[in-house]
This record gives structure tokens, sequence and C-alpha cells, in this order.
């Protein structure tokens, strides 16, 4: 929900502001459930600092690039190019996972990337005889949006396997205070970059939901990126192209061309083959 949601708030209010506004709402809420489980002290003093400052940095350079990486997009239809390039993270995670977590691969791990990138390329080639000039004829066109997507999913590839391996065992993970810490940046950033404020009541409403929708999603990505069956979960995540592409064509009354869909189907296809060619290695001491 987060593409379609934060390119309707921020049309009136600028990607800072609208990143701030849900960060620190959201993170409000999460030093609140902190505070009142009791844990607040003693969960800070369990953390383990490469995992705090590592981890943190990661999470907000993600957050400040794929809400920049959106706003400088040029119009609604090319949100959902952008989107799409920051959802190669999923193969970009299992791709990370064999230097960072030990995994192995098989022979499929190659035709699964080319498969992924094939959809990126098809997605931001729209309409054109797919070559290296047409992809690069229209990065060109906006590099700074595509650029910071990349980054983005390269960030989040990163970050989901070091949450992994830098977190103690048993820990609780620091979510519920990147989220506030990320908040705080992009208003720090803001302070200094002019951004309209046409504030109305559905920008109110689109503000709450999305601080409410980026809280829940990191706070159980988290959850089942330190504990639960990681390569599982990566594989359930491969589908989340296809619905970000159904709800913001929806949200944003967007109607997206033959080349987009085949593009995402071809992410979500190379995607899940990437995820078929890995396998545990050996526990990977941290």
């Amino acid at each position: 929900m987060t593409f379609g949601i934060a390119r309707s708030l921020l049309e009136h209010v600028g990607p800072l502001t609208a990143g701030a506004c849900a960060y620190l709402v959201g993170g409000f809420f999460c030093l609140v459930r902190l505070w009142w489980s009791g844990k607040m002290i003693g969960h800070l003093r369990r953390l383990s600092p490469r995992y705090l400052l590592g981890c943190g940095s990661l999470f907000v350079v993600y957050t400040a690039a794929i809400y920049l990486a959106v706003g400088l997009a040029k119009n609604r239809e090319q949100v959902l190019e952008v989107a799409l390039v920051n959802y190669l993270w999923p193969a970009l995670t299992i791709l990370f996972s064999l230097p960072l977590l030990g995994r192995k691969a098989s022979a499929w791990l190659l035709p699964g990337t080319a498969l992924a990138l094939g959809g990126v390329l098809l997605v931001m080639t729209q309409g054109t005889h797919t070559t290296w000039q047409s992809f690069a004829r229209h990065v060109q066109d906006n590099p700074a949006a595509y650029g910071l997507a990349l980054l983005a999913a390269v960030t989040w590839g990163g970050y989901s396997n070091l949450a992994r391996r830098w977190s103690g065992p048993g820990s609780e993970g620091a979510v519920e205070l990147f989220v506030p810490a990320t908040g705080i940046v992009l208003l720090a950033i803001r302070l200094f970059t002019p951004e309209p404020a046409d504030w109305t009541a559905r920008c109110v409403g689109e503000a709450a939901a999305l601080a409410a929708v980026t809280t829940t999603a990191y706070v159980l990505w988290d959850l089942s990126m330190r504990k639960g069956n990681m390569l599982l979960v990566v594989a359930c995540s491969y589908f989340t192209p296809l619905l970000t592409t159904l709800v913001s064509c929806a949200y944003l009354h967007v109607t997206p061309g033959p080349k987009l869909w085949m593009g995402c189907l071809l992410l979500v296809l190379g995607s899940l083959v990437t995820w078929r060619s890995v396998s545990d290695g050996p526990p990977r001491s941290s």
C-alpha cells in the first residue's frame, strides 16, 4: 500500500514531509508500545551496537531513498516503474544471503536473477523495442528517481540479511527505535528543504494510514527476518510487486500497459526461481 498512498500524499505536502509524518506518528506508537511493555531500558541494553548502528543506518537510508524516488517520479505512471525497480530487493536479499549468511545456491540462481532483471528492463522500456539504448534513454529521462529506487533495493536487501546476522540470539530487534529515528532524520532534512504544505482532511487520513501500514509491516518483517524461516518469508514477499501494482493502479487511477504487467510477472517469476535455487548452508558465526 505504501507507493500509492505515499504518492497521493506527497503530491500535496512533498516527499520529506510525507515520510516524516508517517514515521514520526508510527514511531510514537512504537515507543509507546515499548514503554507500555516495560522493556525500554532493558531493550536498549541487550541490542548489539553493530545491529543498532549498522541496521539502523540502512533502515534510514532505505526510507529516505524510496520517498525521494517516489517524489521525483514525473507522473503517476512512472511511480509504478520506480516501485518495480525497488522490488528487486527480494532477489537481492537472496543473493546477499550467500556471502552474508552462508547460503548455498544451485545453477538456477543465474537464470532466476536474469528473469528478474529482464522484468525490470521490460518495464523500463515501455512500448519501445527492447534494446540497451532504449533502456539507457529511459533511465536518462529521470536518473535520480530510478537510481534512488535501485539504492533502496540494495539497501533493503542488505538490511534484511544483516538484521538476522547481527541481532543477538533471542533479541527483540530495534524496529521500534528505527522508525522514530527515521522520522527525526527526515524531519531534520525537511527543515532545510522547501516543500508545499497543502494539508487537507484527505492528507491527514493518508498520513495516518501510511503510518499504520508502514509501522505494522516493518515490525512484522523484522521479526520474520530475525526469527522466522527466512527463505519461505522472502518467497512470499515475491508477490509484493504484483500486489503493489494492483493497489497503486486502483488508488492512483492509473491504467498500466501490457509491458508493465509482463515485466511485473517476470520479476515475480525470476524471484521465485532465485528462491528455489538457494538452500541453507552451515550456520555462520556473527
